[in-house]
This record gives C-alpha cells, sequence and structure tokens, in this order.
C-alpha cells in the first residue's frame, strides 16, 4: 500500500508538468497560428503597392506554409524533442514524398510559371481544364476559381498550366454570339434593318465596332442570321439576355412568322 501511494505521489508531478506542457503547447498554437495568419494578411497587404494581388497572395501563401512549419518546429523543442534532427528527418521526408507525388512537384512548378508567365491574374474571368470561372487566389499547388453558377472550384496548377486557357478578361470588349433563324417568307434585309436599329438601343452595346448582323447560313426553315453586339467584360450577360429579347420582341412587333418545318405527308398510289 505504501508503494502504491508512493507511487502516485511521484507520479503527480510529472503527470502534472506533463500536463501543463500540452496546455502551453496549445497555448502556443492557438497564438502561433493567429499571428501567422495576421503576419501574412499584413504581408500581402504591403505586397499589393509593388506587386499586384496575385503576386501578393502567392509569396503569402508561400510564406504562411513556411512559418507553420516553423512554428511546429517549435512547439516540438517546447516537449524537449531535439528540433535539429528532427528538422532533418522532416527534409528527408519531404525528399522522399516528393519524390513519390511527383503532381505535387508538377503543381508547385505549374505554379511559379504561371506567375512568371501570367496568363491570367486575381480577378480575371478564364475558361481552362473544364470550368470557366473567376480567378480567387493562385495558389502553391491549385488555383481557386469561383465559377459561374458561384461554386468554389479548386483546380491543380499543372492541370491549369497544361491545357488551354482562355482569358475573358484580358481585352477590354467581348463579342455575344446569338443567332436569329428566319422564316423563309421573312424579308431578311429588312429584319436585318431592325435589328441593327434595336441592338443599337440596348444599354452597353458599344457603338464601334457596330454590332454585326449578317446572314450565316441557310437551312430548311429559311436563313439564319449571326447577331454579334460587342460590349464591355462587365455587361456580357446583360447584353447577352436583352439581345436575346430585342430578337423576339423585334420580329414579333414587325409580324414575322416563326419559322416552321415542313412536313410531307405521303399518301398512298
Amino acid at each position: 500500500m505504501d508503494n502504491i501511494q508512493a507511487v502516485i505521489q511521484n507520479a503527480i508531478p510529472i503527470l502534472t508538468y506533463f500536463v501543463l506542457k500540452v496546455i502551453g503547447a496549445f497555448i502556443l498554437w492557438i497564438i502561433g497560428r493567429r499571428l501567422i495568419d495576421f503576419g501574412t494578411r499584413l504581408l500581402v497587404r504591403s505586397l499589393k503597392f509593388p506587386f499586384d494581388q496575385t503576386v501578393a497572395s502567392y509569396i503569402g501563401t508561400a510564406v504562411k506554409v513556411l512559418l507553420n512549419i516553423v512554428l511546429i518546429v517549435a512547439i516540438l523543442g517546447f516537449f524537449g524533442i531535439e528540433t535539429t534532427s528532427f528538422a532533418a528527418l522532416l527534409a528527408g521526408v519531404g525528399l522522399a514524398i516528393g519524390a513519390a507525388w511527383s503532381g505535387l512537384l508538377a503543381n508547385l512548378a505549374s505554379g511559379i510559371f504561371l506567375l512568371i508567365l501570367r496568363p491570367f491574374k486575381v480577378g480575371d474571368l478564364i475558361g481552362a481544364a473544364g470550368i470557366v470561372g473567376t480567378v480567387e487566389e493562385i495558389g502553391l499547388f491549385v488555383t481557386v476559381v469561383n465559377t459561374l453558377d458561384n461554386v468554389r472550384t479548386y483546380v491543380g496548377n499543372n492541370k491549369l498550366f497544361s491545357e488551354t486557357i482562355q482569358n475573358f478578361s484580358a481585352n477590354p470588349y467581348r463579342r455575344v454570339d446569338l443567332v436569329a433563324q428566319l422564316h423563309n417568307v421573312v424579308d431578311h434585309a429588312a429584319a436585318i434593318r431592325l435589328l441593327r436599329d434595336r441592338l443599337a438601343r440596348i444599354p452597353n452595346v458599344k457603338a464601334d465596332p457596330k454590332p454585326d448582323v449578317e446572314i450565316l447560313s441557310f437551312n430548311p426553315l429559311g436563313p439564319a442570321l449571326a447577331v454579334r453586339p460587342y460590349c464591355d467584360n462587365a455587361h456580357y450577360w446583360q447584353v447577352y439576355f436583352d439581345t436575346n429579347r430585342v430578337i423576339r420582341e423585334t420580329f414579333g412587333e414587325a409580324g414575322f412568322p416563326a419559322p416552321e418545318q415542313n412536313v410531307f405527308v405521303r399518301t398512298g398510289s
């Protein structure tokens, strides 16, 4: 019984010391993470002046990852673990993981090339890797894109860099491509004249270059018109939907008959 009490008495200081160490490490982790987040935000904000948002965000992400590794090493040192040997072990493990996960290295290298070559920047509307959306962040390994239906999407940098990239924000304006189908009996010259007049009155349609309205093709229904107004990037969808509405209203007000598919019924002899 005395032996058990002695063991308990000896264990209490050890357990107390260990619990205090754990609590201290937890507090150190929380404070360290908050300071890292605060520091990287300040860094990104200060880098926006000499650089832009894209470069600043990329540097901020890299610094944040590095500081988190330093924090982990510091916490292990707080517990009395030899950090020098741990750092060497961490480097060795990193090399092994890098060799095994070549995709991560490819994403990292592609992120650097995206930053250097600058096919797009934060805030641009792009189409790449099968998605269309606004670039929110170019990270170390992935690029964050908000799609047109407001879905936050993470795309590997290597996938973006290795495929065709369309940057819809690079040029000052865009062309809206629509098709208006006419009935065979409709005078296409009158339809073209009416559409050109109405397109010029749509808000945010550019006067230079002027909207294109021309015969695009012919089919059994009649001539098909290419309807192509130009607008700034920010007004693309407004002009797109307004043009569709104008086509319908213009043809309806002019009394143009709707295109009909001719159906031939074969009768018996």
